[in-house]
């Protein structure tokens, strides 16, 4: 057989060609840069939970705050933050009634307050995004409630039913979602919380422990489709549909911050045909369920969900009108966050997150322009964004040329070191002579963690500002940020400025404490202290760590750090093993009760598995959190509040750490974005320009020819050279060999 060169020039043109098309390193389908689509990213999993009753973390929130619709919500441009109705028509103030149900005047003492009632009017008219298990029949039957296994083995998603339908929410969803807090089969954070508020909630989990019992009669504990349980056969005292579109609940006494669960997802409608659906044995097999395929009235509906690698949220044609808030904080009508006023909401079409593990690959894919934003949930890719800026002029050119946009705040979470208040040495100590000298080494300790170097200076990704108590700002009652409101045991007025207190003044109160220069006065022995670490160490964590124990080692205290992984931290926090720890908080709510909470003695972590991880117990504090609990906000909250701070200061249970920033990352063809912890539902405002973006990819990423020219020259050299070698090889005649008579 010859060789073909013609041949061989044709497979190299097409694998040239093939080479151009390589050249695209978008990893999205061809010309979705102009539809008008969101590309974010997402990192390590799936969310565990989507069901409302059960999600928790922030990665599950920015899908569910998308998707469902509380009856309240945050107004996304104001701060202070302020409650707006959501799926409710308004915000209402509860009334209040005595322990014989008679109606109490608004100013009522709490003492005489029995139950807050809240009726809630909602919206008429919201209906739920297109699901089957709505789907009915010409008699109106519902189509999708009684399928086999078989039928359902075949089906992936709802939309792979030929049916789907829709209906108007009710009161009686929001009851219906309430009550699924109590139910056995479910993971509900939130049941302890809300039935020491709802009226007749824990007596309503006590019943159905009892009604499941009887349907799982007979039937193994881990079936993964358990029989339905109905719970529309059985009232809730504490919650009651009035009408089609007016909510009743009762609640407890007096309880102000019940306003704002009611913002939260845990208190989204949830349809009980939806609920009765994904009961249907062999739905869990098929991937369906409230955790893959949640269903609500929210701006988005799941369209996709591929586990640990793609999700996409698409709009949901039965969305009410929603419009974009005309009002917001003092700066907004500067930064352009009005200049949407009135439109309607949402503005893009669907929101694609793909799985994304590496950060840098996450970086480096915005730098590129194929991500909108970094990821779908975390609120510090502006920060880390930022600190590459400063530390580069190139960076910094780079950034600004292509107009990426990184605004940043303060918001309401915090980080702190804790010191165990049941720790011998670093606790509450068991005598007054031991009890001053703890906490004398508790205050030269929060002197000498220099927060502002630390995270102000030198990480700076993870930076804030120094806190100088538990209460953040932006909420009521802080006094942080206010002129001449500080901590007056770790800072100080010098030359008008406010500043650390001298280490010398540390070193002082380390010699009240019985342990100058860092020994025990009575034994000569150093004090070694441990550092209990919630992250198994990496090297940019052990940085961090490094750090503080230097921070120790200036008072001649040395930090024996113990870091394990996060679930082995809480075991040991658990069991009130851990000495000194570091720790954090994002709040669920914007008020001063969600922080002063995690210092509450009945709230302890280690004797009542609360949310007090210092073990704390001052019973002047418990009694003023006892107040707070039923204050509005007012002259008299402020005052309790500044009590309250004024004891923890003295006590130091925290060297109380920062406020970090909240920074997000957005291409400068994204709209409207403005950094929150609060506001969960932040895609619902964002908007867009395609063609800017199609234009900025093209110009960003250049193809580089020259490669594939040397691959060409190089191919074409290698086929030069193969006909080159295969001629001579055709034209060789092998040793000794003789031509036949009469051969040519």
């Amino acid at each position: 057989m010859g060789f073909d060169l013609q041949a061989a020039l044709r497979g190299l043109f097409f694998l040239f060609l093939l080479a151009l098309g390589a050249c695209n390193n978008s990893p999205h389908p061809a010309g979705a840069e102009g539809e008008n689509t969101l590309f974010t990213a997402f990192d390590e999993r799936s969310p565990r939970y989507l069901d409302p009753t059960s999600s928790y973390s922030a990665p599950e929130a920015a899908y569910a705050f998308h998707i469902y619709e509380p009856l309240y919500s945050y107004h996304y441009l104001k701060r202070p933050y302020q409650l707006t109705p959501r799926a409710a028509a308004a915000v209402v103030r509860p009334y209040y009634l005595d322990a014989q149900g008679r109606r109490l005047a608004d100013d009522a003492a709490p003492a005489l307050i029995a139950q807050s009632v809240y009726e809630i009017p909602l919206r008429p008219g919201l209906r739920y995004a297109p699901h089957p298990a709505f789907a009915r029949d010409a008699k109106g039957q519902l189509l999708y409630h009684a399928l086999t296994p078989q039928q359902i083995a075949a089906k992936h998603s709802p939309l792979d039913f030929a049916e789907r339908g829709s209906r108007e929410l009710v009161a009686e969803d929001f009851v219906f979602a309430l009550k699924r807090h109590a139910s056995p089969r479910l993971e509900a954070p939130l049941f302890a919380l809300f039935s020491e508020h709802v009226l007749g909630l824990k007596e309503y989990g006590e019943l159905l422990r009892a009604e499941n019992a009887k349907l799982m009669a007979g039937l193994p504990e881990n079936l993964p489709d358990k029989p339905f349980l109905d719970l529309r056969r059985w009232p809730l005292s504490g919650a009651e549909a009035v009408n089609r579109h007016l909510l009743r609940i009762r609640i407890k006494g007096k309880y102000p911050q019940w306003q704002y669960w009611m913002a939260m997802t845990f208190l989204a409608p949830v349809p009980w045909e939806v609920d009765a659906f994904y009961a249907q044995t062999g739905m869990n097999e098929a991937g369906l369920g409230w955790n893959q395929w949640p269903v609500g009235t929210g701006p988005f509906m799941m369209t996709e969900y591929v586990q640990d690698r793609r999700h996409v949220m698409s709009r949901n044609p039965n969305y009410r009108e929603d419009l974009y808030p005309c009002e917001g904080a003092a700066s907004d009508r500067a930064q352009g966050l009005l200049e949407d006023c009135g439109k309607r909401l949402p503005f893009v079409d669907k929101i694609v997150a793909n799985l994304v593990k590496e950060g840098g690959a996450r970086k480096e894919l915005f730098k590129q322009g194929y991500l909108d934003m970094p990821e779908i949930d975390r609120t510090d890719w502006g920060v880390e964004f930022l600190v590459d800026k400063s530390d580069s002029a190139e960076v910094a050119r780079q950034f600004d040329e292509r107009g990426y946009k990184f605004p940043i705040d303060v918001d309401i979470s915090s980080w702190y070191i804790g010191f165990n208040w049941l720790d011998p040495v670093v606790g509450r100590g068991d005598t007054p002579e031991q009890q001053k000298r703890n906490r004398k080494l508790r205050q030269a300790l929060s002197i000498a963690i220099d927060w502002e170097e630390g995270y102000g200076q030198i990480f700076r990704s993870k930076g804030g500002v120094a806190a100088h108590g538990p209460v953040p700002p932006g909420v009521f009652g802080s006094r942080e940020g206010q002129a001449g409101q500080f901590n007056p045991l770790t800072h100080e007025w010098v030359a008008g400025k406010l500043q650390r207190r001298s280490i010398e003044q540390a070193r002082a109160l380390m010699v009240e404490a019985g342990y100058p220069d860092g020994r025990d006065a009575k034994t000569g022995k150093p004090l070694v202290l441990n550092y209990d670490y919630q992250r198994v160490m990496r090297p940019e964590l052990k940085a961090e760590t490094d750090w503080m124990a230097r921070q120790f080692a200036k008072l001649g205290v040395q930090l024996e750090v113990r870091a394990t992984d996060f679930n082995q931290f809480q075991e040991k926090v658990l069991k009130g093993k851990h000495q000194v720890f570091w720790w954090g908080w994002f709040a669920d709510y914007p008020d001063a009760e969600n922080f002063l909470f995690l210092l509450y003695g009945p709230n302890a972590k280690s004797k009542f598995e609360g949310e007090n991880a210092a073990n704390y117990e001052n019973p002047a504090y418990d009694d003023l959190y006892r107040r707070l609990q039923t204050l509005d906000d007012g002259p008299e909250k402020q005052r309790v509040i500044d009590q309250m701070v004024s004891i923890v200061r003295e006590d130091a249970p925290w060297s109380w750490g920062f406020w970090p920033f909240v920074g997000m990352a957005y291409q400068p063809w994204v709209y409207n974005g403005k950094p929150s912890i609060v506001v969960r539902d932040v895609l619902r405002y964002a908007r867009l320009d395609a063609k800017q973006r199609s234009r900025k990819i093209s110009d960003w990423n250049h193809p580089i020819w020259w490669p594939l020219l040397l691959l060409a020259l190089g191919s074409g050299l290698i086929v030069w050279r193969t006909r080159h070698a295969f001629a001579l090889r055709e034209q060789a005649q092998a040793p000794g060999y003789q031509p036949e008579k009469g051969a040519p």
